[in-house]
C-alpha cells in the first residue's frame, strides 16, 4: 500500500516505540514506516508515526517541543530514573508484571518545598541522560553497558525547559506538567528533584500529551489501529497539512518541476505575490518554506539562499 503522512498512536505502557512501528507497519501492511520520538515502555500517549514519503520530515517532526504529564514518586530513587526496578515478572503470566509497593513518602515534604525548586530546572541547561539510556559511549548504548553493571555516565546534553508546574502533591507522589525540549529526559528530571531534595525520587508515570502539532486528542489507540486494519489509513495526516508553521509558496508549473529535481527556485517561479528573504537569521526553521503546486501538493522543504533564491532541502516528490 502506497500511503504518506502521518499518524498519531495512543501509545498503551508496555511496548517499546520500535514494537509499536513494528505492529503498526503490520497493521497497515506498510514498509516505510518510523517516528519521530521515542517513548520508553511505560510511557504512554502521543507517538506520531511517519509513514511513506513523511519519513523524509522526521528530522523536522522530531526536534519539536512535547509536553508531558509526568508521576514522580519521592522517597527512593532507583538505578533506572523510573519505577521499572519495582516491578517483578510474574512467572505465571509471562507479559503480566506486579508492581512492587513504593517507598515511604519522605517525612516533611510538602507541596510548597517541591515547588520552591522546580525554578531551578526551567529554561536552558546541562542536562545528564540517565544511565539507563539509548545515549551512546564509545559507539555502545548506554543501557547495555549498565546492564553489565559498567560504570556509566553519558555526557551531560544541553536542553531547555520552557515550562514546568506542579499539578499536585499527596503522600509521596507529585504530579507535574512538562513542555520541554527535544532530548530532554523526563526520568532525569525525577532523579534530579529527588537529589536537590535529598530525598531521592524516581519516575512512576509518564504520558506525552503533546508532540509538536501533535496532540493527545488526535491520537488513535494502538489496539483500534491494530484491530482497523489497512482501514486505519484514513486517520493519516496528509503531507499537505504537515508542518503548518512553516510559511506557504505557490510554484507555477516550472517552479514545481525545478522542486522536484531539488533545483532552486526564485521570484518567477512562483505564483503567490510572496517573495523568499535573503538567507541571514540564525533560526533555520524560521526561514524555511513549504513549497507547494497549483493543487496544494507539498513538494519540498526550501531554505533561502544568499541570492535571494529557495533551495530545495527535502524533496518529496
Amino acid at each position: 500500500m502506497d500511503i504518506d503522512g502521518v499518524l498519531v498512536i495512543d501509545k498503551p505502557a508496555g511496548p517499546t516505540s520500535h514494537d509499536v512501528v513494528a505492529r503498526v507497519r503490520r497493521a497497515l501492511g506498510v514498509r516505510r514506516i518510523g517516528h519521530t520520538g521515542t517513548l520508553d515502555p511505560l510511557a504512554t500517549g502521543v507517538l506520531p508515526l511517519v509513514i511513506g514519503r513523511a519519513t523524509r520530515l522526521s528530522s523536522l517532526l522530531s526536534g519539536t517541543i512535547k509536553e508531558y504529564e509526568a508521576a514522580v514518586r519521592f522517597g527512593a530513587a532507583t538505578p533506572t530514573y523510573d519505577a521499572e526496578d519495582r516491578m517483578v515478572r510474574d512467572p505465571a503470566r509471562r507479559t503480566a508484571a506486579v508492581v512492587l509497593p513504593p517507598p515511604p513518602a519522605p517525612a516533611g515534604l510538602a507541596a510548597d518545598d517541591i515547588d520552591a525548586v522546580l525554578g531551578e530546572f526551567r529554561g536552558t541547561f546541562a542536562q545528564s541522560p540517565p544511565p539507563f539510556s539509548a545515549k551512546k559511549i564509545e559507539g555502545v548504548a548506554a543501557y547495555k553497558r549498565a546492564r553489565r553493571d559498567d560504570a556509566v555516565t553519558p555526557a551531560a546534553v544541553t536542553v531547555t525547559v520552557h515550562g514546568l508546574r506542579l499539578l499536585g502533591y499527596d503522600a509521596g507522589l507529585g504530579h507535574l506538567a512538562v513542555a520541554c525540549s527535544a532530548g530532554f529526559y523526563v526520568r532525569s528530571l525525577a532523579h534530579d528533584l529527588g537529589a536537590r531534595l535529598g530525598c531521592g525520587a524516581h519516575l512512576e508515570g509518564l504520558r506525552r500529551t503533546r508532540a509538536g502539532e501533535f496532540g493527545i486528542a488526535g491520537a488513535v489507540p494502538l489496539e483500534q489501529v491494530e484491530a482497523e486494519g489497512p482501514q486505519s489509513a484514513a486517520r493519516l495526516i496528509g503531507l499537505a497539512a504537515l508542518l503548518p508553521h512553516l510559511p506557504a509558496v505557490i510554484l507555477g508549473e516550472r517552479g514545481a518541476r525545478r522542486a522536484a529535481h531539488g533545483n532552486d527556485v526564485g521570484p518567477a517561479d512562483l505564483t503567490t505575490a510572496e517573495r523568499p528573504a535573503a538567507a541571514g537569521t540564525t533560526d533555520r526553521d524560521s526561514q524555511r518554506v513549504r513549497l507547494l503546486d497549483a493543487s496544494g501538493m507539498l513538494l519540498a522543504i526550501a531554505e533561502p539562499t544568499p541570492a535571494g533564491l529557495l533551495h530545495p532541502v527535502v524533496v518529496l516528490v
